[in-house]
């Protein structure tokens, strides 16, 4: 039964390193002059990524699974996937085709993978459980970018109201704004709020004006304290307002946001721990105040 077995594995294996061999041939043939349109903007390769799931399957999908995606352009869905990568900051690693390749890779072609193991080696897995590996394959890019996005945005929370200080400081002081930039990233090295301001320095020295630099800024990262923020410095920028004030006006105000949201997430914690305290804590002082008189009654009435 060993050999059999053995020899039905091996030649399933072979059979689908021929499948691939042929259909990597025929897609190559077919799309050989289409695939610079699916290669990374820059030019260069992509850096490892965290995910150890991305760094597997990444050779599948540019070889694979993009090929066979060249002919649809999705602009709207990938423009959306694009700023949501960037305000994760990993767009160094990860960019909106190989985003929607991993979707149709792990989403379709790896249950469907699943299923053909499961009907060639019997292993009886239930009919739901290829649909289910699919569902959780299709959603672990958006899983994947929101959890960093998150954290990101976390960051960016905390050390947004200390770098308007030092901005407020600096253009008090007499310097510009594009060398203050320069001054909070020199003393803030690492850090998302850091890198972007790095970007901005970047688009300054490209050729862009303050309106864009810091616009483009507000775009990748895609929140509300920065949009409301660089929407008020380009304004008082048109009109020829000071920018030490506003950015002063705009710390305090940020302190008092920041305070509003400590606030709210002790009240929030306060409800939550009601949670565990009627599950686990109210069950055990009932067992401790009226074990004793429980026993003590079932023991007299014996």
């Amino acid at each position: 039964m060993i050999l059999p077995t053995f020899l039905l594995i091996c030649g399933a294996l072979l059979g689908g390193v021929s499948i691939y061999l042929a259909v990597h041939a025929l897609i190559d043939s077919l799309t050989s002059n289409k695939l610079e349109a699916l290669n990374w903007s820059t030019g260069e390769e992509p850096r490892k990524s965290k995910s150890g799931i991305i760094r597997i399957t990444r050779p599948l999908v540019r070889r694979l699974v993009l090929p066979l995606l060249v002919r649809y352009e999705l602009k709207q869905y990938k423009e959306k996937i694009k700023r949501e990568i960037h305000g994760a900051g990993i767009d160094k690693e990860l960019n909106e085709n190989e985003y929607v390749g991993l979707q149709v890779l792990l989403g379709l072609l790896l249950p469907a993978f699943v299923f053909t193991i499961n009907f060639l080696f019997t292993l009886n897995y239930p009919f739901w459980f290829p649909i289910a590996f699919g569902i959780l394959g299709y959603f672990f890019p958006y899983f994947y970018v929101k959890g960093n996005r998150d954290a990101r945005r976390a960051q960016i929370r905390t050390d947004l109201p200390f770098v308007v200080d030092l901005l407020s400081l600096l253009s008090e002081a007499g310097t510009d704004f594009q060398g203050a930039i320069a001054k909070v990233t020199e003393k803030m090295p690492g850090g998302a709020l850091a890198e972007e301001l790095g970007q901005v320095l970047k688009d300054f020295k490209l050729g862009s004006s303050k309106a864009e630099a810091l616009n483009a800024m507000a775009w990748r990262l895609n929140m509300s304290e920065i949009s409301s923020f660089i929407a008020v410095l380009v304004t008082a920028d048109t009109f020829g307002v000071g920018i030490g004030g506003v950015l002063r006006q705009q710390s305090e105000q940020m302190r008092q946001e920041r305070f509003v949201r400590a606030e709210k997430a002790g009240v929030e914690a306060s409800q939550k721990i009601f949670i565990p305290l009627i599950l686990f804590i109210l069950p055990a002082v009932l067992l401790i105040v009226f074990g004793p008189v429980i026993l003590q009654f079932m023991g007299g009435g014996g």
